[in-house]
Parts: C-alpha cells; structure tokens; sequence
C-alpha cells in the first residue's frame, strides 16, 4: 500500500494506483477529458493537471502514480486557470456546432466548457475543414469533431485488434483516419461501434436512420413491427434518470405503441429461436462428427464480419443460425404474416439493438432476404430509440411498467433475455442442449464460471457422461487468444481444446455495445448485466425449449429444429472476405 496526502487528506491506496482513481477515492473530482475508465491512460489532453509538493512543474494526474509520502494540490486558482486555457485552446479547433451535434447534451467537452464558465472564444478559431465518412452506414466520422484523445484509437488497435482507425499527420494538423487515407468501408472496420462508444465527442457517432423510421409509421400503407433487444431494456433508463440496469421493457413496449407502431414483439423471443437451432446444431455434432466440433456461436454481426475478414479458415466450425432479430424479422414477414393474412412487403420491420453493426447485418447476405423481401426494414440504436421518445413527448416515467409485447412472436423464456450479456447465449444454449442430447431437462440452470466479465472464461460441464469444454470470449483481442488455441490444436493434429465456444466482440456483450446509451464503465456493465439476469430468475420459464410460444411455433410451421423449412429461414452462409475492401 501507498500513502499520501491530497488536499490536506490523507490517502491510503494499492501501490502504483494513479492521482485520479486515488483522489476519487476520497471522492476529489479531477476533470479529465481523454482518460477513459477501460482505457490505459495517456494523457493527451493535459486537463488533469495537479501540483505535487517539491516538483516545479504540474503533473497530470491520470497517469501519475501516487507514490509514498507524496503530497498534492488538486485545485487552486493556477490550476484552474491552466485546466480552462487547455479547455480553450481545444475549443479553438473545434467546430461550434453543439446545437447540431449528436452528442449536444452529452458531449464531455461542451460539458467541461460549461463548468469552467467559458463563455467565448479566447482563441482565435482554427478548425479544419476535413470531410466526413458515413460509408459504413453503421459509424459515422467527422475528423472535424476530433480531440485527438485517442480513446477510438486504442480501443479499435488494442482492445478489439482490428486496426482499422489511426491518427494521420502531425501537432496541429493530425486527425483521425482510417490508415492508407481510404474509407472506413474499405478498411477492416468491423462496424462494432465501440469507437464511437468511446469517443467523448462528436467526432464518431452511429449512422441515424430514425428519420427512416418517422417516414415509415406515417405511411400508412404500412403495417409497423418493432421489435427491442435484450440490452435496450436495461440501458435505456440511463438516459431518462434511472440507475444502471432498470428494466424498463414495459415503457418501451407501451412508448413504441405511442409513436404508431402497429405491433411490437421482443427479440428475446428470436434469442428462444436461436437457442432451438443452436441447441440443436450442437447436440447433433456431438452425437454424430464431434471431429467437427467445436461449434462457435454466432449472434454478433461484427464477429461475423471479423471472422469473414480474418478467420475464414475456421468458418466450418461457425453456426450457420441467424442472430435473434434476423430470426424474428423472417418471421414476423411469414409465420405472423400468414397468421394476420398480411401481404411481407407491407410489413415494416423496425430492430431496436444495441449495436451499430446491426445496421450492417441486415444486408450482409441473401438469407437476410429470406421471406422474398428484405426481412428487417432497418435497425436503429438505443441512442436512435432514446432520442425518438424525447421527440415525442414521451414521458417514460410516467408509463405503465407493466405492459406487455404482443403475440405470438413476444413471449420469451429467461434463456432468451441473458442473450444480451457475455456468457448468457452459452448458458442459454447449454440449457437447451442438455434436454436435446439426454432429454431431460438440467438440474442447474445457472453456469457460474462463465458469468462474469473476465475476458476469457472457461469450464467444463458434463452431459450424458461426455465432458464438454466450454470457452467464452467477450472483445475481439480475447476472441483471437481462443481460436488460436483451436488453429494450433487443428495444425498439431489434436483434438480442439473447445467443443462449444461463444464470442461476442464488444466488451461485457450487447450490454456494453457500441450503441448504447452514452457513457459506459464496467460498474455499469455489471448494473446491466444483473438487470438480465434478475428477468432470467423471475420468468415462468427459464429455458428456450419450454417456452410455449416456440414451441406453437415449431408445431404450426417450423415442423422441427433445423428441419427444411428451418433451415431456409433461421440459417445462412458465410463467405471469405478481403480484410480491405476491393
């Protein structure tokens, strides 16, 4: 342990722990702007500025460890006056477009700017003209907006490994840019969204496709779907004032129907689906070619796109089942479609995901065209959703908490709402291929060791007799470290070290997606994470397959697990990709 003293306080904290996490320890508050909870600091924007007794020059607190006996000034009028006239000088080169800003209201840079009192330009203006990237259709970048902290760059290089964005140029004239000066559509960018997720401007924000969405509920030629992931339900809160992890399904339900919407079912149902044809696909390798296993599970878009683009020599061991929306909107366009006697194009599916890369998944590949039109219309973020409810005078805190998705593609067992966390689509599928290979339902309906935020996980479970080992990935750099395990296994001729794994590229899963609510930490992560797991343990049914509108499901149309029919509409294919587009 290492002593101190900060503002006349004493401090005791683990050695090498900074000046910032231990003055917020005695809950001192030190404005930084490029210091990022999950990020490595680097001090780029020098707003952290402290005074430490016996040195003559300030020292930034976010990556100055607290060493014995140092004593430390936080505030006084210098400080403040150096930490506005940094505020100011970014100010300089940064366009005065709040009102038109996607992050006007959550932007960490206009937020500091208020608290200081900076009420004009101290500077004189230098902002680049530098034009903007949408090519995507899932992130949007407008180097303009750019700080250059450097939070999108280390979390794209180091904690997702896709190296798609890196900083061009140098002192004043650097900017944000994918390398090689080409677009992000032709870069590796995976679309996963945890750049903008990251940035504290609005330098890169999700493509909005709300205006989309208004057209639709106006036509009324239309007949409008939405559907909510699991995630949406218990970030949503954040952005209305309630704590982390509420679960706020009803109001979302009961504000959806407010804006128009014809129907709204919940993607967690999808999720049961998937389960099904997941559960299933697993049971059968392991009875019949478990050479072929192991089997890797497949609901993150991005992780498809990561795998297409740089792991195509393991696509014979991916799930071929669609995500739980993709499910959902091929059969909101058929199986519902024929139950109300409604013609597919004159349904309007509108997702509601956690993700910006959703946006790119519903176009990815002809399955996603499966009910003869394009099964999902559009998905639009949390943040999207968040900012159509304020656009209708919505008062969420004053809905009905209690109102419920509609029938039959609404009802949803407790495997299907912890889809939305790292481990809960293996849990959920484990519960259902344990009934499919012995026909009985677990004794345990909780696996543990693969809850959690560790950023590989692993077990061992045994069902039937068979041991079956377990890894679970979260974030694209842990994703890498496991299959490469599986490629060495696979090279040396042995069996894989895995039979099932799950991979999601965003940290902590759909609940710390890239497009979530703002602001995002690993104390929040685990907030929303126990609001999926407290919907797990109060549902009636807790697994997939005894959910009983899948099961209906199954009986009047699907026939059987991976039957035909199944396979035309909950599967699809993958195709080998250059990491840079051609």
């Amino acid at each position: 342990m290492t002593a101190g003293i900060i503002n006349g306080i004493k401090v005791e904290v683990p050695g090498g722990t900074t000046i910032l996490d231990a003055a917020k320890k005695i809950d001192i508050q030190i404005p930084t702007l490029c210091k990022h909870p999950d990020l490595p600091a680097t001090g780029a924007c020098g707003i952290c500025v402290v005074k430490v007794k016996g040195k003559p020059q300030m020292v930034r607190a976010c990556c100055t460890p607290l060493t014995e006996g140092m004593e430390i000034t936080t505030h006084d009028p210098q400080i403040i006056r150096v930490r506005r006239t940094v505020i100011e000088l970014i100010l300089s080169t940064h366009p005065n477009e709040c009102l038109t800003c996607s992050r006007n209201g959550t932007c960490e840079l206009q937020k500091l700017a208020e608290e200081f009192g900076i009420r004009e330009d101290s500077f004189t203006p230098m902002v680049r003209e530098l034009p903007g990237d949408d090519t995507t259709r899932a992130v949007v970048l407008d180097p303009r907006k750019c700080i250059k902290c450097g939070r999108c760059i280390i979390v794209c290089q180091e904690n997702q490994d896709v190296w798609a964005l890196s900083m061009l140029e140098r002192g004043i004239d650097t900017r944000i840019a994918p390398a090689g000066e080409i677009s992000l559509a032709d870069s590796p960018c995976i679309r996963c969204g945890q750049c903008s997720a990251h940035c504290p401007v609005g330098a890169i924000h999700e493509y909005d496709e709300t205006e989309k969405v208004w057209s639709a509920l106006l036509d009324t030629d239309l007949y409008c779907i939405a559907q909510i992931a699991p995630a949406v339900r218990v970030s949503i809160g954040e952005a209305f004032g309630y704590p982390a992890g509420t679960n706020l399904s009803g109001q979302i339900y009961n504000s959806l129907r407010k804006m128009g919407f014809d129907a709204v079912f919940d993607t967690n149902f999808g999720a049961d689906v998937t389960v099904m044809e997941e559960a299933f696909e697993f049971a059968e390798k392991l009875k019949n070619s478990p050479e072929n296993l192991p089997l890797i599970t497949t609901c993150c878009p991005s992780w498809v796109d990561f795998m297409e683009k740089f792991h195509h020599d393991i696509m014979g061991h991916f799930s071929t089942c669609k995500s739980p929306h993709a499910i959902l909107g091929v059969l909101a366009k058929t199986y519902y479609a024929e139950k109300m006697n409604i013609p597919p194009e004159k349904i309007y599916m509108v997702s509601i995901m956690p993700c910006t890369s959703k946006k790119y998944e519903i176009t990815r590949e002809d399955s996603m065209f499966a009910s003869g039109c394009q099964d999902i219309d559009v998905s639009i973020t949390t943040r999207e959703l968040i900012r159509m409810i304020r656009q209708s005078g919505i008062i969420i805190t004053d809905l009905d908490c209690l109102d419920e998705p509609d029938s039959p593609l609404g009802q949803y067992s407790g495997a299907g709402a912890i889809f939305g966390v790292t481990g809960g689509v293996m849990e959920a599928a484990l519960r259902s291929a344990h009934y499919f290979i012995t026909g009985e339902n677990p004794e345990s309906l909780e696996f543990v060791p693969i809850r959690g935020f560790k950023g590989i996980k692993e077990m061992s479970a045994t069902i039937a007799g068979k041991k079956i080992n377990i890894a679970v990935a979260h974030g694209l750099s842990n994703v890498e470290e496991v299959l490469e395990k599986v490629r060495t296994a696979k090279k040396e001729g042995n069996p894989a070290p895995y039979h099932f794994i799950e991979v999601m590229a965003c940290p902590g899963g759909c609940i710390g997606g890239g497009g979530q609510a703002w602001i995002v930490s690993s104390d929040i992560r685990e907030k929303r994470a126990e609001g999926l797991f407290k919907i797990d343990r109060l549902q009636s049914s807790r697994m997939s397959h005894t959910n009983p509108a899948v099961k209906t499901l199954y009986k009047e149309f699907l026939g059987e697990p991976s039957s035909k029919k199944a396979r035309e509409l909950l599967h699809t294919k993958y195709t080998k990709r250059d990491k840079y587009r051609r």
